[in-house]
């Protein structure tokens, strides 16, 4: 293992160490002076330790460094700057020279130069002065625009053109208020240019007021005219229905005389709506829309655009909630044109500032304001309607309803809801219209005097008659002329007319195309429980004569021609072909009335018949001849009947005439049977019985000379009336009434009336024996009940058969019983 010698290291002095930081001081900074460094540090440095002695003997040590370095360079170099020296002094005489040339020069350029300097400084101070003029110009140029915008803007202002001004103040702020010279001048248009801008916005906001005030009232006139020209249009359209239903009826009634007319268009119908004539102008009188345009581009010219669009919605809605007010003061019947003609202008107004407004309100916006218009407008409607109990009240707000919707559906809004409402209402309305109706009839029937019309002028024969459709003839009468009915038809068909074109008017327009069946449901009300109810009502209490009752008869039998034209009418303004009704309709709503009429007629008729029917009991039943001329009652009666007839014929037409006579015919046959049954007739003979006969030809002739009245089968109807009588008649003067029981025999006529009244003709049969009773002529023969029972007809016989064979009253059972045995 080596060892190795620790050595000892020795620390230098202090006295080394302050030497050797000196040097290494000196030659960093020899360096840096040589390196052209900055020896700022350096003097910091010793300053900083307190030391500047040490930096000042550097100093000095390197300058005397490089003095040496300088004298060895001088030494080096001597020789060539005593050569320099030789050449410089060479050349001394060659500078004098230069410089006496120079100094030549420079005197002739002076003298040459001075006028020019002197133009150049003229030069540059004319320069400087046109620079300066120049300006001056300018900021005069500046100015005089200025002031020219600001005249043009005060101008503007005084004729209230805002939007040039504005564009002015624009033009002054944007393009001289930095370029003003004047710090006055520029303070004051700091100052005015909002105040300005501040005074068109109040001024046009204030203009803005006054349209939304104006515009209310311009609304209610624009929604009457709107409405009104729709009301125009519509009488335009029922004028060419009404065309178009003279010509269906002329080709249904097959007239061939056409007529031709040119139409002419109505141009004013024929072009825009209400709403094209707005502009924004004054195309239409009272509308201007442009204070509304102008404020609105105003206000986008402000920087103020959605404010002002804000500011406007809140305001129209606000009038729009305030139209809505119904006044309790004035009847809603009054008002209800103002109320619906200020929507109608409301949103009319709406509609053309949605398509030219420029976006100043949405159509989402309009939209919603007319959602909540209708639900008021609904609601107003409800509540009025229910308080109102006239049907014309309802009609002509429901007619306004309507127009409104006409109106407005141009315009697209919807006004579906509004017509719900209407058609909601219209049982009320019919109901209500149906009590009017009532009371109407009543008032016409009571000033009924039941005498026929009298009609002097052509137009009442055409106002009575020809407007209902019951005349007899399509030749016009003379004049004067007596209708066959009083006044009360002409009143009544006027009524039920009314009645149909109000239900119609209510049912058009309304939504509906096919309402013919609800306007027919409602008439066949009114004519089956009011008109008829009312009639029945005047029959039963006010028909106290033969000519009342005629009259009533004879209304009745118009009022059924009446009926046909009333659901033509119906049909007609309903648009429905009259084919279709013609088929559809076949009953008389009004047949109660008409039967109860006849009735009370006949039965009046049947009074007066039996007044003169009591003559009767003055017929000798024991004649031993018979009347050649009849009895006295059937004279009576004849002569009656045909007076009757001569007046009836007049106002009676034949069918209604026919089963008045046939229903009192039958009366007086059934009057004559009963006398035979009477108590009053014990016996007769055949003499009576003959004369009878006569009576029931008297009764028949009348009968047949009514065939010029009416038709033949009517004629042999009337007579049938008799029939039963003139069986009897011929039955009691048979001379063979057993043939009557043969059923090869062509008595069947007879044979029924056997089977029709066997006891009255049993009892009549007897009572030619002056027997009154059956009872105890049958004593012997076996059970009389069971005698009536089975031969009941052979008896008859029987005693017809004894009548003819003069058997006496004692042998007439025995007779009987050998007759019956006999036939059995």
């Amino acid at each position: 293992m080596q060892s190795t010698k620790s050595r000892r290291k020795v620390a230098p002095s202090a006295a080394e160490s302050a030497d050797s930081a000196e040097k290494l001081d000196q030659l960093l900074l020899s360096s840096a002076i040589c390196n052209g460094e900055d020896v700022g540090p350096f003097v910091r440095k010793v300053f900083t330790s307190g030391k500047p002695d040490t930096l000042l003997q550097h100093l000095r040590h390197f300058a005397r460094s490089k003095e040496s370095e300088i004298e060895e360079v001088c030494k080096a170099h001597y020789q060539d700057f005593i050569l320099a020296v030789d050449d410089l002094r060479s050349l001394l005489s060659d500078v004098d020279s230069l410089k006496s040339s120079l100094y030549d020069s420079n005197t002739k350029l002076q003298s040459v130069g001075l006028p020019l300097l002197s133009s150049l400084d003229a030069f540059v101070e004319a320069r400087n002065v046109s620079r300066n003029v120049n300006l001056a110009l300018e900021s005069v140029r500046n100015c005089i625009r200025l002031m020219e915008l600001c005249s043009r803007s005060n101008y503007h202002l005084s004729s209230s053109n805002f939007y040039m001004a504005l564009k002015c103040v624009d033009t002054i702020e944007s393009e001289f208020l930095d370029k003003t010279p004047s710090s006055t001048l520029k303070r004051m248009l700091e100052k005015k240019i909002p105040e300005i801008r501040w005074h068109i916005e109040r001024k046009v906001s204030k203009e803005f007021g006054d349209w939304l005030v104006e515009i209310r009232v311009v609304s209610r006139n624009l929604g009457q005219l709107a409405i009104g020209q729709a009301s125009s249009a519509r009488q335009r359209e029922e004028d060419l229905r009404i065309k178009q239903r003279q010509a269906e009826e002329q080709s249904r009634l097959s007239l061939r005389d056409c007529v031709y007319a040119l139409e002419e268009e109505d141009e004013d119908g024929l072009g825009g709506g209400v709403g094209d004539d707005i502009n924004g102008g004054s195309g239409f009188p009272g509308v201007d829309l442009t204070p509304l345009y102008r404020a609105y581009h105003i206000h986008q010219t402000l920087g103020l655009e959605d404010r002002f669009k804000q500011y406007y919605f809140e305001n129209r809605k606000l009038q729009l909630t305030s139209d809505f007010q119904v006044s309790s003061m004035t009847p809603f019947l009054e008002s209800h044109q103002t109320f619906f003609a200020q929507i109608a202008g409301f949103f009319i107004v709406e509609d053309r500032i949605v398509r030219t407004g420029g976006g100043l309100i949405s159509k989402f916006e309009v939209e919603n304001l007319w959602e909540t218009a209708v639900s008021k407008m609904c609601s107003v409607l409800e509540d009025q309607f229910s308080r109102m109990q006239t049907a014309n009240h309802l009609l002509l707000i429901k007619d306004y309803v309507s127009l409104l919707g006409v109106t407005l559906r141009r315009y697209g809004y919807l006004v579906d809801p509004l017509l719900d409402v209407l058609s909601k209402h219209r049982d009320k309305y019919h109901e209500l219209l149906l009590s009017d109706c009532r009371k109407q009839i009543a008032e016409a029937l009571s000033a009924d005097k039941f005498d026929q019309m009298l009609m002097k002028k052509e137009y009442e024969y055409s106002m009575n008659v020809l407007s209902f459709q019951i005349q007899t003839s399509d030749i016009i009468p003379a004049f004067p002329y007596v209708a066959p009915f009083s006044s009360t038809v002409p009143d009544c068909c006027r009524i039920v007319r009314s009645f149909i074109e109000d239900s119609v008017s209510f049912m058009s327009y309304g939504g509906q195309l096919d309402f013919f069946e609800v306007v027919k449901k409602y008439l066949d009300r009114l004519l089956s429980e009011a008109l008829d109810g009312a009639l029945l009502k005047l029959i039963n209490t006010s028909i106290h004569g033969v000519s009342q009752a005629m009259q009533v008869a004879a209304n009745m039998a118009v009022m059924e021609r009446a009926c046909d034209f009333f659901f033509r009418h119906a049909a007609q303004l309903s648009g429905i072909p009259l084919r279709m009704v013609e088929r559809g309709w076949r009953h008389f709503p009004l047949c109660k009335a008409r039967d109860a009429a006849e009735e009370i007629l006949s039965g009046l008729l049947k009074q007066k018949v039996d007044g003169f029917m009591t003559l009767i009991e003055n017929v000798n039943w024991m004649a031993d001849e018979h009347l050649p001329n009849g009895n006295e009652y059937v004279n009576e009666v004849v002569i009656y009947l045909e007076t009757l007839v001569s007046t009836a014929q007049q106002i009676l037409p034949p069918h209604v005439l026919k089963r008045v006579l046939q229903d009192v015919l039958s009366h007086i046959s059934e009057k004559i049977v009963g006398a035979l049954l009477g108590d009053a007739v014990k016996r007769f003979t055949e003499h009576a019985i003959m004369s009878i006969d006569v009576d029931v030809r008297l009764l028949e002739s009348f009968a047949d000379n009514q065939a010029p009245l009416l038709s033949d089968e009517e004629a042999n109807q009337l007579k049938t009336a008799l029939a039963e009588l003139r069986q009897l008649i011929n039955l009691l003067l048979s001379n063979h009434p057993e043939n009557f029981l043969n059923p090869a025999e062509p008595k069947e006529e007879i044979s029924r009336c056997i089977d029709k009244k066997t006891q009255g003709c049993e009892l009549i049969c007897l009572r030619s024996y002056g027997i009154t009773s059956m009872d105890g002529c049958f004593e012997g023969l076996g059970d009389p009940a069971r005698m009536k029972t089975f031969v009941s007809r052979k008896i008859i016989i029987g005693c017809l058969v004894c009548f003819q064979s003069s058997t006496t009253t004692d042998e007439l059972p025995q007779s009987i019983n050998t007759h019956v045995l006999s036939s059995a």
